[in-house]
């Protein structure tokens, strides 16, 4: 069996979690059968049972075209350009919208079953529209359109497999819940710190840590605003780099500054570090914060409990399959609007929350330590690539044997 993997990212070219979901889903399932990877960007892999080829895209096609059209243009071409190299595998496997135009053309001109996992949902990321324009009504119809005529459907969480079946027009029986994964050998504590000693951070006073894209998304905006209530002696990291929008870069810009006028302990790296690099800013952190308002799984929050530390989460989503109340953290509840853009009633309030979390795991060292211990074994016991590689390969044996 041959599966094909149609993905925006892929390793070198990973910023988000569903990149990180398809370079380790891909590895594990190569074990078990051929996987064959097409990206976007310039990869040229081969390997007996996984190989990557990159479709980079010319900027010259588009030129002219409208900057927020631009993204919607080229996605399309490049699915169109995935196509064009034969297929001869026997089921094709896509990850988010930017591959799901190539999913539906290899359905239709190859006659292949079509899986989809939701990593995220269109319908619910209304701020894309700031990104895209009009182009985030196209990325909408492209997904609705793939998600519908997929053969199998695999959500990231139970609550994102309930957020498929009110949005889309889908058979419930062909919607599968299956995890996202960490590689346990990888995310484990470590005790090198020279990347703290690189950003300046001192290593004998606490620190809590962010880590992701600057989206409306991840809200990391609420937890900048969340530091004038967070205890004096208590550093912030912020690993926050990949601004969706030149508007939201100045809104982050802005708001650190505006915390920094009262504390000098605030650390912005603002780029996206390797694995390695976040790995030491995990093991060494004292409390990882996540306050997404929308967030399908989180697997940044596993990556954080595989290295045993505490995390302070808002209470969406995924979030709340990872996280134990009270075991492996604390959930921070987010009142939402009804409507779009999904924002905190009170982003205020929120704000004071997420602070009041990140204090009482500072302030409790015992509390702490048993948090971190529970959150490495809850990855270690739910949270396994190998068991999700198999679980994916079961589901799709099960679609070649019914064609």
């Amino acid at each position: 069996m041959k599966a094909l993997f149609l993905t925006r990212e892929f390793p070198p070219y990973v910023y988000g979690g569903a990149g990180v979901h398809v370079e380790y889903l891909a590895k594990e399932l190569a074990d078990l059968i051929e996987v064959e990877v097409r990206a976007f960007g310039d990869q040229d892999i081969s390997g007996n049972s996984l190989s990557v080829k990159g479709y980079p895209f010319k900027d010259g096609l588009f030129a002219n075209s409208d900057e927020k059209l631009k993204a919607v243009f080229k996605t399309l071409g490049t699915g169109l350009h995935m196509n064009a190299d034969i297929i001869d595998a026997d089921i094709v496997h896509c990850h988010t919208w930017y591959s799901h135009f190539a999913g539906i053309m290899a359905k239709l001109c190859y006659g292949l079953p079509l899986v989809v996992t939701t990593h995220s949902l269109e319908p619910l990321r209304p701020w894309k529209r700031e990104q895209l324009g009009r182009g985030y009504d196209a990325s909408s119809w492209i997904e609705k359109t793939a998600i519908e005529m997929a053969d199998c459907l695999i959500a990231v969480s139970e609550e994102t497999k309930d957020d498929v079946l009110k949005h889309f027009d889908v058979d419930e029986n062909k919607v599968q819940v299956v995890y996202n994964g960490i590689d346990l050998d990888q995310y484990v504590v470590v005790e090198e710190s020279d990347v703290l000693d690189a950003y300046g951070i001192d290593k004998s006073k606490p620190y809590v840590l962010f880590v992701g894209r600057i989206t409306r998304q991840k809200g990391i905006i609420h937890l900048v605003n969340a530091i004038k209530y967070i205890d004096a002696d208590t550093q912030i990291v912020l690993c926050a780099g990949a601004p969706d929008t030149n508007e939201i870069a100045r809104e982050m810009e802005d708001a650190v500054a505006e915390a920094s006028k009262n504390r000098d302990n605030i650390f912005w790296i603002d780029k996206m570090l390797d694995k390695k690099d976040v790995i030491q800013l995990y093991s060494h952190a004292d409390v990882f914060c996540c306050p997404s308002i929308y967030e399908p799984f989180g697997i940044i929050n596993i990556e954080a409990m595989a290295c045993e530390t505490a995390v302070v989460a808002s209470a969406v989503g995924g979030i709340k399959e990872v996280v134990v109340e009270g075991e492996t953290g604390l959930l921070i509840d987010l009142e939402q609007q009804d409507a779009a853009p999904f924002e905190p009633v009170n982003p205020d309030q929120f704000s004071k929350d997420l602070a009041s979390g990140i204090n009482t795991l500072t302030a409790d060292n015992e509390l702490r330590i048993k948090m971190a211990k529970n959150g490495r074994k809850r990855v270690e016991d739910f949270f396994d690539w190998k068991a999700i590689a198999k679980q994916t390969e079961s589901i799709y044996k099960s679609l070649i044997k019914n064609r």
